[in-house]
């Protein structure tokens, strides 16, 4: 029988609803080219809203194909000293880099919260990690060997790698600008220039990149912001003759229609897209410990991440009682005001996607069984809040199951032996992430191999080493990012190969040519 569901308790009330404006949060966001601000060539803007009140607080500079033109070719021309820059001195910018990042901390997290609707604490953790980003891309560039082949005593075949040109960055809105830094850095360290074009409903944080970069002493050029929608901004960048590489993080659909636009170009691609994760739990898991990971890998970040564990797979030994244990937990957590320190929910980023959200709940509400959530949160009558929320029950066809809903929505099924888990573990058209929580060891080894994804976590929630390679498989994504793999998608490489001995090639033709009469 599953266990009785507890009641909202106090301390899972929202919190104080206000949104509160960071001190010096600007009035109007410009583009940035060849090292200095720009407005748009037509003088087109936008309106930026707070999720929190969905009032504007500021206007962005809308980019079109002409300011684009201007940013690739500022990118253009700053390329061939940026590429001639030794290893060590574009390392050492990264640092600096990092160290004006770490230096803003604050008012990052800060504007990042306040444009995202991402819980404070969540924000600062996003900040620290984007400086760590550049100190670690300094480090790879700096020990990143080439390779080098002997074949026997005749030949030496080594690879040199180059930077492959303007590279074209499009970033989403959930972690802005961590994200951008992901991108970033590997790009600069390993010498392109970049054109960069963030998301158009948080374009706040990344209006520091200019102060920060030009702190850290980055030529004029070198890196260029362009802002705007993607069918308008995005779409001039990707169609761009001079743009030969794409570094896409965002929607699966998105990234469709960007692989199409790029074939005739023949650019290179790397595209992080959708997910729809599963967390695989046996009944002889640690089942505390893989609660706590289920419940903030689907609500942190307001469920808005790519490798939300937004499909809980449970052994039907504890399936009752895991789905009474989540329920529970959803409704303890902590709703409210961004700003808050105590929020552990915060607002989704634009009525928009909030509309989106909502309307998928309305789905798993005909779909499945509802047990926690699935509505906006007493105290908070504005803004763009839903209460966490969780279905159980939730059959493999229904749309909660299959569909990205990036929003702090879970779906809950039952399984009864390992290959129904695998089974059902892959009845997406999703692989970027799995979780599997197990105390067998020879079963942990199983399930990683046999679940469709780009990376598995096998008792530990999202820790990722910045070395090991981030991307998924099917519908999730195209390559792979993350230490040389970041660097090696950046440039260009080539095979070298060198005689060391005498030159033995077949002489074609030789002896005819010796035999023909004058």
């Amino acid at each position: 029988m599953p266990l009785p569901l507890p009641q909202p308790q106090s301390l899972s009330q929202p919190r104080r609803p206000g949104a509160r404006r960071p001190d010096g949060l600007p009035d109007r966001i410009r583009h940035w080219i060849a090292g200095a601000p720009a407005c748009s060539a037509d003088g087109a803007e936008f309106d930026v809203a707070d999720p929190v009140t969905n009032t504007r607080y500021a206007t962005a500079a809308a980019g079109g194909p002409a300011d684009v033109d201007r940013a690739v070719a500022a990118a253009r021309a700053a390329f061939p000293a940026w590429a001639a820059l030794g290893t060590r001195e574009r390392a050492s910018l990264l640092v600096r880099i990092a160290e004006a990042v770490e230096a803003r901390e604050d008012r990052l997290a800060e504007f990042e919260s306040f444009d995202s609707g991402l819980p404070i604490t969540q924000a600062r953790g996003q900040a620290r990690r984007a400086a760590e980003n550049f100190r670690y891309f300094a480090d790879v560039i700096v020990a990143l060997g080439e390779e080098a082949y002997r074949v026997g005593s005749q030949q030496l075949n080594y690879v040199v790698r180059t930077p492959a040109g303007v590279a074209g960055l499009i970033t989403p809105w959930n972690t802005p600008f961590m994200l951008e830094s992901w991108k970033l850095a590997p790009a600069l360290a390993a010498g392109c220039t970049v054109v960069l074009k963030p998301a158009e409903w948080t374009p706040l944080s990344a209006g520091l990149w200019p102060e920060i970069l030009t702190e850290a002493g980055l030529p004029a050029g070198v890196v260029n912001i362009v802002h705007g929608a993607g069918e308008v901004a995005g779409q001039a960048l990707v169609d761009h003759p001079d743009v030969p590489l794409l570094s896409f993080t965002g929607s699966t659909d998105t990234g469709r229609h960007i692989m199409r636009c790029a074939a005739d170009g023949l650019k290179a691609l790397s595209m992080e897209l959708g997910g729809k994760s599963p967390v695989i739990v046996f009944a002889d898991a640690d089942l505390s410990a893989a609660l706590d990971s289920a419940v903030f890998g689907v609500f942190s970040l307001n469920g808005e991440r790519c490798t939300a564990g937004s499909r809980i797979l449970v052994e039907r030994p504890v399936y009752e009682e895991f789905v009474a244990r989540v329920a529970e937990r959803a409704e303890r957590v902590r709703v409210g005001a961004p700003g808050d320190p105590a929020t552990e929910v915060g607002a989704l980023v634009h009525p928009e996607h909030h509309a989106r959200v909502l309307a998928y709940v309305e789905a798993g509400r005909e779909e499945a069984r509802l047990v926690a959530g699935g509505d906006r949160p007493a105290g908070l009558p504005e803004g763009n809040y839903l209460r966490p929320t969780v279905f159980a029950d939730v059959p493999r066809d229904a749309r909660i199951f299959q569909e990205e809903i990036f929003g702090p929505v879970v779906a809950i099924a039952p399984f009864d032996d390992e290959a129904e888990a695998v089974e059902l573990a892959n009845a997406t058209r999703y692989g970027l992430a799995a979780y599997v929580w197990t105390g067998d060891l020879r079963r942990a080894h199983r399930m990683a191999h046999a679940v469709e994804s780009g990376m598995v976590w096998v008792n530990s929630h999202n820790v990722r080493d910045l070395r090991t390679p981030f991307g998924g498989v099917k519908d999730s994504g195209l390559g792979r990012e993350g230490g040389a793999h970041s660097i090696d998608f950046f440039s260009e490489t080539k095979i070298v190969h060198l005689m060391l001995g005498e030159v033995r090639t077949p002489r074609f033709g030789a002896d005819s040519e010796e035999g023909r009469t004058p």
